[in-house]
This record gives structure tokens, sequence and C-alpha cells, in this order.
């Protein structure tokens, strides 16, 4: 299958374009490069510099292309800033995302796979979170996450493209295989931060409230390695081929405390990771987790990677060498 990789230069991305290109899908990847790398490149997969909020250049691209699918995966994506900088997250997330499906409405795209979020749960109601659970996001990253699958449904209604929402809990690790080695610019989550810390690249790391109901007090959050984002993608394409579309979590329904991972990849490492303990942040809540339930009854999809050793471990393989 002809796959455009939107964003595939990207953390996500680039693991997700390794996993298709690894199945015997053509593999076209479009990026603008403003967080994603050269470095995570693979020679099998072509290579277009570009911009979705370049429309002539997107159009160009898909029409050369003429991919049966798309990956869309180009988005802003801190939460903090989005609520700073509405206007960029709508320009950037919302308006790119119209960009896409409107150059797959023309260009005849059949499957759309989009990198959804946890965030459009907003502060969990119950807890493991499932499919179900209200949507009501605490920042404008989430609502822009939302806003985008509701255009995926109008689109599907309206124009028949088939598509597949997959709401991402926390992602983390990288290649089993050792892969893919370019680290995330400016990372604004836990795991990163904790290795850069560990690496000698950063002082410490905060660590945002310690009297939560909590084991250790710290925030718990579900934790899903990258490589396993990336299988259940390529099974959403096979899936998309038989059935309707659809929307569903991705995640373990097993948290980790931030004190959990410092202290897991000291051990891991053998450095020490320096903290200190800051106030709350507003809306973060005690513990978030996902019920993958229904990943695994429709899409037959289960983590395979994502107990915490392997997650740390992945990743200071590649943070070690700073």
């Amino acid at each position: 299958m002809k796959i455009a990789v939107i964003g595939g230069a990207g953390y996500i991305g680039s693991h997700v374009t390794r996993e298709l290109l690894d199945f015997g899908s053509e593999v076209f990847v479009y990026d603008n490069l403003s967080s994603g790398l050269r470095q995570n490149l693979f020679k099998e997969a072509s290579f277009t510099q570009g911009d979705i909020l370049d429309v002539q250049k997107l159009d160009e691209f898909l029409g050369s292309v003429k991919p049966v699918g798309i990956v869309h995966l180009a988005a802003l994506k801190a939460a903090g800033e989005s609520m700073t900088q509405p206007e960029k997250y709508s320009v950037h997330n919302i308006t790119g995302s119209l960009n896409i499906l409107n150059g797959a409405s023309k260009h005849g795209v059949k499957y759309i796979v989009f990198s959804s979020s946890a965030a459009v749960y907003g502060n969990p109601k119950y807890l493991p979170m499932d499919e179900k659970h209200p949507t009501e996001p605490e920042n404008y990253y989430g609502y822009t996450k939302l806003a985008i699958e509701q255009y995926l449904h109008w689109y599907g209604k309206l124009r028949g493209i088939k598509y597949a929402a997959l709401r991402y809990f926390n992602a983390a690790g990288y290649d089993i295989k050792g892969r893919i080695s370019g680290l995330e610019q400016n990372p604004a989550n836990l795991i990163p931060i904790v290795m850069e810390v560990a690496a000698g690249k950063r002082a410490s790391v905060d660590v945002f409230g310690n009297d939560y109901e909590t084991k250790d007090g710290t925030g718990v959050r579900d934790y899903i390695h990258v490589n396993d984002l990336a299988i259940a993608h390529r099974m959403a394409f096979d899936k998309l081929q038989e059935s309707d579309s659809f929307m569903l979590n991705l995640g373990v329904n097993s948290g980790n405390s931030v004190l959990e991972v410092i202290k897991a990849t000291e051990r891991i490492s053998g450095k020490k990771v320096n903290y200190k303990i800051t106030g709350r942040r507003a809306g973060d809540p005690a513990v978030v987790l996902a019920n993958p339930a229904y990943a695994k009854d429709f899409l037959n999809w289960q983590a395979k990677y994502s107990d915490l050793d392997t997650l740390l471990s992945t990743t200071w393989r590649i943070y070690e060498k700073l």
C-alpha cells in the first residue's frame, strides 16, 4: 500500500514509518523538519520537505504520490503552550489538518490514521478511561485533537474517507532494535527530561507536586512504548480495509509515578537523577490510566514493549551517548 506519513521525521512518525516499511508498505514522508530530524529518515522512504500550511506544496505532494492512505502526525503538542498561544495551535493543528483532509478528498485517499490523544478526555471521571469516557479537554491542545476527530467524522460521511483516530496516552521509549536515534528537541514530557538529567544535559527535573493521593504522592501516568504505537498504526490500516471508521485508546492500564520513573532511571543508567519538588500544575490529575480493552478486542492489538524497564532502557541507550 502507498502510505504518506505526514510528520514522518518526528519521534513517533519515524517509528511508524519504520514499522510500515518493515511490513512492505511504500512510504512517502512529508515533514517540515520543525521538530522532525533528517537522521530519523530512512533511505527506503522518499522524503519531501514541506509544511501542512503550504497548501500548494501539500497538494503537489499528494498529487504526485497519490497515496491510498495517510498517517497524520503533524501537530504542535505542548499542552501548556496551547493555553497561552491558542492562535498558534488553531492554525497549525486545525487549519493544517483541514488542509490535509481537503487534499485527501481531492486526490482520492481512502484511509487516514490520525494521531489523537488522551487529552481529549480531560480530567478522569473514572479510571481506567475507556472510549465512552466524556470528552471534556482541559487544555486547548486536547480540544484541537477532538475537533480534528469531528472533522474526520464529517469527511468520512461526506467524502467516504475511512479513518482511525488513535488516542495515545503517554508515548515513550525508543526503537527496540536501535534503528532510530534522533532525540526530541526541547522535550516537555517526563521521561526525556529525566534522561537529560541522567546524561548531564540538564541539572534537575521538576516534580510537580508530591501530595497527590498516590503511593508516593507524585502523579501516575500510563506509558506506552512507541514501538507498540507504531504497530497499532500498521494494524489500523489493515483493519480499515475490512471495517468502518473507528476510534480507540492506546495505553496499557498500568501506571508509573514520577518518582518511580526517576528511581528506575537511576537504576538502569547508573546515574544520579537530581530532582526538586515544586507546586502542582493546574489541571494535572493524580492518576491517568487507559482502558485498552477495545483495542484488544477490535484490533487484536496488545502492548508488548510497554513495561517500565523496556521503556527506560531503550531510551537510555540513545541518551547515554550525549
